[in-house]
C-alpha cells in the first residue's frame, strides 16, 4: 500500500533529515519501516509513514490491547492489570493538579477505564475514541457520549481544567494541529497531561530495534523531552514539570524480548526495567528519564 513521505520536519519545519533507526512491525504487517531525525532539532519521526486513511488496517490485530478489554494471553493480563492498578495514581494527579473538579477531555480514552474512574471521583468527564470497538465499550462503561475527534462541532466552544492524552499524541497524523486545538481549548489556569513513549532510556538503548516502544508504524513520532518542550513552545505552552511512569520499563520489556527472541524473556525484562527505572530517576525533574515519561504542561 501506499506510503506517505514527509518533507518537513513536524516540529521545526526543516527539510534535511538522517536515517536513524529500521525497526519491523512485529505486531500487524511486519513490514519495515524507517525512524528518521530531524538534522536541525533532532526529532524523530516514522518517515515514511502510511496515511491517515490507511492507518487504520494497522491496528486490527488482537495484539493491539487498548482497544479491547479481554485479557487473553499473559501480555493483555498484565497490560490490563497495570492499565487498572495505575487508574487510582492518575485521578490522584490531576486532583493536585487542579483546585476543583472540573471538567476534564480525556482524548484517545479507549475502552474508558480511566475516564470512569474520574466521574466516580467527581469530574465532568468529556473524552473521543477514533476505534469504533472500544468507544462503544467506553459509552456503556460510563453512560455518556465518546466523541469520535476532537473535531466534533459540538466540542468548538469548549474549554477543560484538564485534557489528558495518554499514549496518544504519537499517534496523531496532524500533530501541530492538534497541539494547536488543545491550546486553544484549554482553561487559562488548565493543565494539559501528556504521556509518551522515551526513546531516550535505558531500555530503548539496550533493545534497540526491538524496543517495544517505537511500535511503528502506529507510532508516528518519537519524542525526547527536548523535543517535546520545543513543540509545546511553539504552540504558547510551556512544560512545567516530568514525570516518570514506573511500570512502563516491565511491560515494554517483555514485549521487546518477545520479539527479539521470538518469546518472553521474563527475567531480562525485570532485570532491563529495574536498571532503566534506576538509571531514569531523578530528583530533578529534567532529568527524568524513565521509558515513558508524562508531560505536565500549561499555557505560557
Amino acid at each position: 500500500m501506499p506510503l506517505e513521505t514527509l518533507k518537513d520536519c513536524p516540529v521545526c519545519h526543516a527539510s534535511s533529515f538522517s536515517n536513524y533507526l529500521n525497526v519491523e512491525d512485529y505486531t500487524v504487517s511486519h513490514k519495515e519501516f524507517t525512524i528518521q531525525q530531524c538534522n536541525s532539532c533532532y526529532f524523530l519521526f516514522t518517515n515514511p509513514r502510511p496515511s491517515q486513511e490507511e492507518i487504520g488496517r494497522y491496528y486490527q490485530s488482537d495484539e493491539y490491547i487498548s482497544h479491547h478489554d479481554e485479557s487473553k494471553n499473559m501480555m493483555s493480563k498484565v497490560y490490563t492489570s497495570v492499565r487498572d492498578y495505575t487508574i487510582g495514581g492518575k485521578v490522584k494527579m490531576i486532583n493536585s493538579l487542579s483546585g476543583k473538579k472540573g471538567t476534564l477531555l480525556d482524548i484517545g480514552c479507549g475502552t474508558g477505564n480511566f475516564i470512569q474512574a474520574c466521574k466516580e471521583n467527581g469530574w465532568n468527564i468529556t473524552a473521543t475514541e477514533p476505534d469504533n470497538g472500544a468507544r462503544d465499550i467506553a459509552e456503556k462503561r460510563v453512560g455518556e457520549y465518546i466523541f469520535e475527534t476532537i473535531n466534533d462541532k459540538n466540542l468548538e466552544g469548549k474549554s477543560f481544567d484538564i485534557i489528558t492524552l495518554w499514549h496518544v499524541l504519537e499517534h496523531v497524523h496532524l500533530l501541530n494541529e492538534t497541539v494547536d486545538w488543545l491550546a486553544k481549548h484549554l482553561n487559562p489556569d488548565g493543565k494539559i497531561i501528556i504521556a509518551v513513549p522515551n526513546p531516550q532510556s535505558h531500555d530503548a538503548e539496550k533493545y534497540g530495534r526491538f524496543w517495544a516502544a517505537y511500535d511503528v508504524p502506529r507510532h508516528l513520532y518519537h519524542f525526547t523531552k527536548t523535543t517535546m518542550k520545543n513543540l509545546m513552545g511553539y504552540h504558547g505552552l510551556s512544560v512545567v514539570r516530568v514525570l516518570p511512569m514506573w511500570f512502563d520499563s516491565f511491560y515494554v520489556g517483555m514485549l521487546s524480548t518477545k520479539y527479539k527472541n521470538k518469546g518472553i524473556n521474563l527475567f531480562d525484562s525485570i532485570k532491563t526495567g529495574i536498571v532503566s527505572n534506576l538509571k531514569g530517576r531523578s530528583v530533578k525533574p529534567e532529568g527524568m528519564n524513565t521509558s515513558s515519561l508524562i508531560y505536565i504542561i500549561k499555557k505560557k
